[in-house]
């Protein structure tokens, strides 16, 4: 054993401890998992000048130029700012932005067509049907309708869904964006199918005490057989997306579905004869860029048996997962091929870009907006000018800089203590900011 003098080894220890933590804090050493996001270790911070915030640049659109080119003249408006903007930004010529949309609000309001619908893609920030359902009913109250549109066989979160009663066995096989489907098993644009085993079922109920009316099932190629209360229906499918329409039992305000086929099923649909259906695509985790896992076979299916007038992509929350970062190449590309994909395979749909909502998080012991979200604002309102679709500043219709940090600790609470997620007060706070935009929209299209 040494004799020697060992008292410098607790300072040796505590010295390199610091180094240590010193070079820690001189990188990124933040991140996010799921819901949750640690905490960064800067043990240099009050050493530090406090870092200007660099505002993204602006593009200023002339607010005359989205309207037809012969009222340019008689309304120059003052610049749209689509940074700080809280309305509606509308990019493309009569067939692109919300324009078809809107002559299909048009057209139902006039009685000149009987149905107008919706398919709002999005991650956790919707899931359980949150901002969709109050959008749905605001829309559905103006123009009409009934009807949660489409659900899914089985949902992580039909406990936590409240525009509708869902139950199932536990025995589906889902397959999804996250595991490996066996090859020729096609996934609905949900990013979801489903293969029922023996006696699989699912129940839907409504929410309130009314009835279902019109009923659509989606399922796979292949026959057999499903029993909706306890009466069959013979499935007889020839695509690998196919749609089984009924109208329901009036006397019955319930449907359980007993399946004895291994037919894939991807999902039901609920609509009354007319009104805006509003159809809820969510998937917990996902930037949006897993959209392009989707065959056009089966986009065009979907489209041909059931057709969307509007197509709305609201994503941000899982690409904000290290909040310092600020670029995001590895999204924009990826993202972009989305994006034209589905403006070729969808000429005459329109696109709505929903944007990034605010993300806070803590920096010197106060919750402020994280740097990545104005780059993210930035290249999310870029892809919608560029491919001229229409964009929603989420983030400022919030409020902008610090929004996040205010709903959360405020009198009144709109989102979670995670600084993230909207609670149900706020997501339906959301839903009507949007259809306050939406309506600013057709309104002005009516003058």
């Amino acid at each position: 054993m040494s004799s020697g003098n060992k008292h410098p080894y607790p300072f040796v220890i505590v010295l390199g401890t610091l180094c240590c933590l010193g070079v820690l804090s001189l990188i990124n050493n933040s991140f996010s998992f799921g819901h949750h996001t640690t905490r960064p270790l800067d043990i240099l911070a009050d050493l530090k000048k406090e870092e200007e915030t660099q505002e993204p640049e602006t593009a200023t659109i002339p607010a005359a130029a989205q309207k037809d080119s012969t009222t340019i003249a008689a309304t120059m408006a003052p610049p749209i700012d689509y940074a700080t903007y809280p309305g509606i930004i509308e990019y493309g010529d009569r067939n692109s932005g919300m324009r078809s949309f809107v002559n299909a609000l048009k057209a139902l309001r006039a009685g000149q067509r009987k149905k107008v619908r919706i398919a709002y893609f999005g991650d956790s920030m919707i899931e359980g049907d949150l901002i969709t359902q109050d959008l749905r009913d605001s829309l559905q109250h103006y123009f009409g309708g009934e009807g949660v549109g489409f659900v899914p066989a089985t949902s992580v979160v039909s406990g936590f869904r409240t525009s509708i009663r869902h139950s199932f066995s536990g025995n589906w096989m889902d397959y999804h964006f996250k595991n490996i489907p066996p090859k020729g098993t096609e996934l609905g644009i949900s990013g979801h199918v489903f293969l029922p085993a023996a006696q699989s079922w699912v129940k839907y109920q409504p929410a309130n005490k009314e009835t279902f009316e019109e009923v659509s099932l989606l399922y796979g190629s292949g026959g057999g057989e499903v029993m909706i209360n306890n009466k069959p229906l013979r499935l007889d499918g020839k695509n690998s997306l196919n749609a089984k329409s009924f109208i329901s039992d009036s006397t019955q305000n319930s449907l359980t579905l007993q399946f004895k086929t291994s037919t894939l099923f991807y999902g039901a649909c609920f609509e009354s004869p007319a009104g805006v259906f509003l159809d809820n695509y969510s998937f917990r985790g996902i930037s949006g860029i897993e959209l392009g896992k989707l065959s056009k076979n089966m986009w065009m299916q979907m489209q041909s048996v059931r057709p969307y007038d509007l197509i709305v992509l609201h994503y941000g929350a899982n690409v904000l997962f290290l909040p310092e970062n600020t670029k995001f190449d590895w999204y924009e590309r990826p993202m972009v091929k989305v994006v034209d994909s589905l403006r070729q395979l969808f000429p005459n749909t329109s696109f709505l870009i929903v944007g990034t909502a605010d993300k806070a998080y803590k920096k010197k012991g106060k919750y402020v907006t994280a740097p990545g979200v104005k780059a993210l604002m930035k290249i999310q309102h870029n892809f919608a000018e560029s491919r001229g679709m229409a964009y929603w500043n989420l983030f400022s219709a919030m409020g902008g800089e610090g929004a996040m940090a205010r709903w959360v600790e405020g009198d009144t609470t709109y989102a979670n203590k995670d600084y993230t997620h909207f609670n149900f007060r706020g997501a339906s706070k959301i839903g009507g900011l949007l259809y306050k935009a939406i309506m600013d929209e057709y309104k002005q299209e009516q003058l």
